[in-house]
Protein backbone atom coordinates (compact mmCIF):
# COMPACT_ATOMS: atom_id res chain seq x y z
CA UNK A 1 0.00 0.00 0.00
CA UNK A 2 1.14 3.79 -0.85
CA UNK A 3 2.34 5.49 2.15
CA UNK A 4 0.61 8.65 1.63
CA UNK A 5 -2.54 7.04 2.04
CA UNK A 6 -2.76 8.06 6.03
CA UNK A 7 -6.40 7.26 6.42
CA UNK A 8 -5.87 3.30 5.85
CA UNK A 9 -3.75 3.39 9.49
CA UNK A 10 -5.23 0.61 11.65
CA UNK A 11 -8.59 1.17 13.41
CA UNK A 12 -8.54 -0.09 17.34
CA UNK A 13 -11.99 1.62 17.91
CA UNK A 14 -14.77 -0.96 19.02
CA UNK A 15 -17.55 0.78 16.89
CA UNK A 16 -15.37 -1.34 14.11
CA UNK A 17 -17.73 -1.18 11.03
CA UNK A 18 -18.39 2.79 11.80
CA UNK A 19 -14.91 3.55 12.12
CA UNK A 20 -14.25 2.16 8.51
CA UNK A 21 -17.54 4.22 7.40
CA UNK A 22 -16.01 6.94 9.22
CA UNK A 23 -12.59 6.84 7.84
CA UNK A 24 -13.21 5.97 3.63
CA UNK A 25 -15.80 8.72 3.62
CA UNK A 26 -13.02 11.49 5.88
CA UNK A 27 -10.65 10.72 3.22
CA UNK A 28 -13.26 11.32 0.35
CA UNK A 29 -14.34 14.64 2.09
CA UNK A 30 -10.23 15.57 2.24
CA UNK A 31 -9.59 14.51 -1.61
CA UNK A 32 -6.81 11.49 -0.70
CA UNK A 33 -9.41 9.69 -2.61
CA UNK A 34 -11.92 11.27 -5.33
CA UNK A 35 -14.82 10.40 -7.23
CA UNK A 36 -14.33 7.62 -9.70
CA UNK A 37 -11.36 6.52 -7.79
CA UNK A 38 -11.20 2.60 -6.79
CA UNK A 39 -10.48 2.10 -3.49
CA UNK A 40 -8.62 -1.42 -2.25
CA UNK A 41 -9.94 -4.36 -2.09
CA UNK A 42 -11.58 -5.51 1.29
CA UNK A 43 -8.50 -7.35 2.41
CA UNK A 44 -6.34 -4.42 1.46
CA UNK A 45 -8.48 -2.27 3.85
CA UNK A 46 -8.86 -5.44 6.48
CA UNK A 47 -4.62 -5.60 6.78
CA UNK A 48 -4.70 -1.85 6.33
CA UNK A 49 -6.84 -0.88 9.15
CA UNK A 50 -5.93 -4.04 11.38
CA UNK A 51 -9.92 -5.22 11.27
CA UNK A 52 -11.56 -8.00 9.97
CA UNK A 53 -12.62 -8.69 6.16
CA UNK A 54 -16.14 -9.19 7.60
CA UNK A 55 -16.29 -5.40 9.01
CA UNK A 56 -14.89 -3.72 5.89
CA UNK A 57 -17.50 -5.78 4.30
CA UNK A 58 -20.36 -4.41 6.56
CA UNK A 59 -18.86 -0.92 6.24
CA UNK A 60 -18.95 -1.10 1.92
CA UNK A 61 -22.58 -2.54 1.79
CA UNK A 62 -23.40 0.80 4.19
CA UNK A 63 -21.63 3.22 2.10
CA UNK A 64 -23.15 1.41 -1.32
CA UNK A 65 -26.53 2.07 0.36
CA UNK A 66 -25.86 5.50 0.76
CA UNK A 67 -24.39 5.69 -2.89
CA UNK A 68 -21.12 6.49 -1.97
CA UNK A 69 -19.45 4.09 -3.00
CA UNK A 70 -20.74 1.40 -5.85
CA UNK A 71 -19.66 -2.32 -6.99
CA UNK A 72 -18.33 -2.73 -10.32
CA UNK A 73 -17.65 -6.68 -10.87
CA UNK A 74 -15.55 -7.82 -11.61
CA UNK A 75 -13.34 -4.54 -11.54
CA UNK A 76 -13.62 -3.75 -7.79
CA UNK A 77 -15.16 -0.94 -5.61
CA UNK A 78 -15.23 2.47 -6.47
CA UNK A 79 -16.38 6.00 -5.01
CA UNK A 80 -19.81 7.05 -6.61
CA UNK A 81 -19.20 10.09 -9.51
CA UNK A 82 -22.15 13.04 -8.94
CA UNK A 83 -25.48 13.01 -6.75
CA UNK A 84 -27.61 10.25 -6.16
CA UNK A 85 -30.64 10.80 -4.35
CA UNK A 86 -29.90 7.54 -2.09
CA UNK A 87 -26.79 10.09 -0.54
CA UNK A 88 -29.49 11.98 1.74
CA UNK A 89 -31.78 8.79 2.33
CA UNK A 90 -29.82 8.25 5.40
CA UNK A 91 -30.94 11.89 6.59
CA UNK A 92 -34.11 11.62 6.16
CA UNK A 93 -34.41 8.05 7.87
CA UNK A 94 -33.12 9.74 10.72
CA UNK A 95 -35.68 12.45 11.00
CA UNK A 96 -38.51 10.40 10.66
CA UNK A 97 -36.99 8.21 13.50
CA UNK A 98 -35.95 10.72 15.65
CA UNK A 99 -38.31 11.95 18.52
CA UNK A 100 -41.44 13.13 16.24
CA UNK A 101 -43.64 14.25 19.13
CA UNK A 102 -41.93 17.93 19.04
CA UNK A 103 -44.31 19.11 16.75
CA UNK A 104 -42.87 22.62 17.46
CA UNK A 105 -39.29 21.64 15.47
CA UNK A 106 -41.23 19.65 12.82
CA UNK A 107 -43.18 22.86 12.43
CA UNK A 108 -40.23 24.86 12.21
CA UNK A 109 -38.71 22.27 9.92
CA UNK A 110 -41.51 22.72 7.46
CA UNK A 111 -42.00 26.74 8.00
CA UNK A 112 -38.45 26.83 6.56
CA UNK A 113 -38.66 24.35 3.64
CA UNK A 114 -41.53 26.19 2.39
CA UNK A 115 -40.07 29.34 2.49
CA UNK A 116 -36.81 28.45 0.75
CA UNK A 117 -39.06 26.19 -1.66
CA UNK A 118 -40.98 29.20 -2.46
CA UNK A 119 -38.22 31.38 -2.76
CA UNK A 120 -36.68 28.71 -5.17
CA UNK A 121 -39.72 28.06 -7.31
CA UNK A 122 -40.29 31.88 -8.40
CA UNK A 123 -37.23 31.75 -9.31
CA UNK A 124 -36.97 29.05 -11.78
CA UNK A 125 -40.66 27.93 -12.27
CA UNK A 126 -41.66 27.83 -16.07
CA UNK A 127 -44.87 27.80 -17.91
CA UNK A 128 -45.69 24.07 -17.36
CA UNK A 129 -44.58 24.51 -13.95
CA UNK A 130 -47.38 27.25 -13.39
CA UNK A 131 -49.87 25.55 -15.23
CA UNK A 132 -49.70 22.29 -13.00
CA UNK A 133 -49.44 24.39 -9.32
CA UNK A 134 -52.66 26.59 -10.78
CA UNK A 135 -54.77 22.92 -11.81
CA UNK A 136 -53.82 22.35 -7.95
CA UNK A 137 -55.01 25.31 -6.45
CA UNK A 138 -58.00 24.96 -8.88
CA UNK A 139 -58.61 21.35 -6.73
CA UNK A 140 -58.11 23.14 -3.85
CA UNK A 141 -60.67 25.82 -4.75
CA UNK A 142 -62.87 23.24 -5.71
CA UNK A 143 -62.88 20.96 -2.74
CA UNK A 144 -63.80 23.75 -0.78
CA UNK A 145 -66.70 25.03 -2.42
CA UNK A 146 -68.27 21.28 -1.80
CA UNK A 147 -66.53 21.46 1.57
CA UNK A 148 -64.78 18.27 0.89
CA UNK A 149 -62.35 17.81 3.32
CA UNK A 150 -60.57 14.87 1.97
CA UNK A 151 -60.20 16.16 -1.59
CA UNK A 152 -58.84 19.57 -0.01
CA UNK A 153 -56.11 17.68 2.04
CA UNK A 154 -54.94 15.59 -1.27
CA UNK A 155 -55.03 18.27 -3.33
CA UNK A 156 -53.31 20.47 -0.78
CA UNK A 157 -50.74 17.59 -0.56
CA UNK A 158 -50.29 17.88 -4.14
CA UNK A 159 -49.71 21.56 -4.47
CA UNK A 160 -46.93 21.40 -2.41
CA UNK A 161 -45.67 18.64 -4.30
CA UNK A 162 -45.68 20.87 -7.33
CA UNK A 163 -43.97 23.69 -5.50
CA UNK A 164 -41.34 21.47 -4.62
CA UNK A 165 -41.22 20.06 -8.12
CA UNK A 166 -40.65 23.65 -9.75
CA UNK A 167 -37.02 24.09 -7.54
CA UNK A 168 -36.14 21.75 -9.73
CA UNK A 169 -33.59 20.56 -6.68
CA UNK A 170 -33.54 17.03 -5.49
CA UNK A 171 -33.01 17.95 -2.28
CA UNK A 172 -35.97 20.51 -1.97
CA UNK A 173 -38.30 17.77 -3.38
CA UNK A 174 -36.93 14.46 -1.16
CA UNK A 175 -37.25 16.79 1.87
CA UNK A 176 -40.14 18.60 1.62
CA UNK A 177 -41.81 15.16 0.86
CA UNK A 178 -40.53 13.87 4.63
CA UNK A 179 -41.82 16.70 6.32
CA UNK A 180 -44.75 16.54 4.49
CA UNK A 181 -45.53 13.00 5.78
CA UNK A 182 -44.48 13.56 9.06
CA UNK A 183 -46.71 16.31 9.95
CA UNK A 184 -49.64 14.74 7.48
CA UNK A 185 -51.69 13.80 10.68
CA UNK A 186 -51.86 17.54 12.12
CA UNK A 187 -52.40 18.88 8.59
CA UNK A 188 -55.48 16.61 7.84
CA UNK A 189 -56.63 17.27 11.57
CA UNK A 190 -55.91 20.97 11.02
CA UNK A 191 -58.49 21.09 7.61
CA UNK A 192 -60.83 18.85 9.17
CA UNK A 193 -61.11 21.30 12.27
CA UNK A 194 -61.50 24.36 9.85
CA UNK A 195 -64.33 22.46 8.20
CA UNK A 196 -65.94 22.20 11.03
CA UNK A 197 -65.68 26.09 11.81
CA UNK A 198 -66.57 27.10 8.52
CA UNK A 199 -63.30 28.36 7.93
CA UNK A 200 -62.45 26.29 4.68
CA UNK A 201 -62.19 29.02 2.24
CA UNK A 202 -59.24 30.67 4.28
CA UNK A 203 -56.90 27.51 3.13
CA UNK A 204 -57.58 28.17 -0.46
CA UNK A 205 -57.12 32.35 -0.08
CA UNK A 206 -53.36 31.46 1.68
CA UNK A 207 -52.55 28.82 -1.05
CA UNK A 208 -53.80 31.33 -3.93
CA UNK A 209 -51.21 33.91 -2.12
CA UNK A 210 -48.76 31.78 -2.71
CA UNK A 211 -49.27 30.45 -6.00
CA UNK A 212 -49.32 34.64 -6.76
CA UNK A 213 -45.93 34.44 -5.13
CA UNK A 214 -44.61 32.76 -7.45
CA UNK A 215 -46.81 33.77 -10.61
CA UNK A 216 -45.09 37.44 -10.02
CA UNK A 217 -41.94 36.18 -8.98
CA UNK A 218 -42.16 38.50 -5.92
CA UNK A 219 -39.63 37.80 -2.89
CA UNK A 220 -40.79 39.48 -0.29
CA UNK A 221 -42.59 38.56 2.82
CA UNK A 222 -43.32 34.93 1.70
CA UNK A 223 -42.46 33.90 5.53
CA UNK A 224 -45.50 35.64 6.73
CA UNK A 225 -47.27 33.71 3.84
CA UNK A 226 -46.44 30.43 4.73
CA UNK A 227 -46.48 30.99 8.65
CA UNK A 228 -50.55 31.55 7.92
CA UNK A 229 -50.63 28.98 5.66
CA UNK A 230 -50.46 26.56 8.30
CA UNK A 231 -53.35 27.46 10.60
CA UNK A 232 -51.59 26.51 14.07
CA UNK A 233 -54.32 27.58 16.16
CA UNK A 234 -56.87 25.28 14.19
CA UNK A 235 -54.36 21.87 14.47
CA UNK A 236 -55.87 20.57 17.68
CA UNK A 237 -59.55 21.49 18.99
CA UNK A 238 -61.14 19.92 22.14
CA UNK A 239 -64.29 18.42 21.58
CA UNK A 240 -66.43 22.00 21.36
CA UNK A 241 -64.38 23.10 18.95
CA UNK A 242 -62.01 25.75 21.19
Amino acid sequence: MAAEKTYLKPIKSKSVVQQVIDRITEAIVNHRIHPGDKIPTEQELAESFGVSRNSVREAIKILVSYGVLEIRRPEGTFVCQGFSESMIDPLLYGIILSDTESMESLKELREWIDVGIIYKAAQKADDEDLRKLKGALDAIREAAVNKNFKAMCDADEEFHQCMADMTHNILFIKISEVTRLLTKKIRYQTVYNMGKMGKIKEMYDVHLSMYQFIKDKKQTAVDEVVRQGYFYEYGVLDEEGN
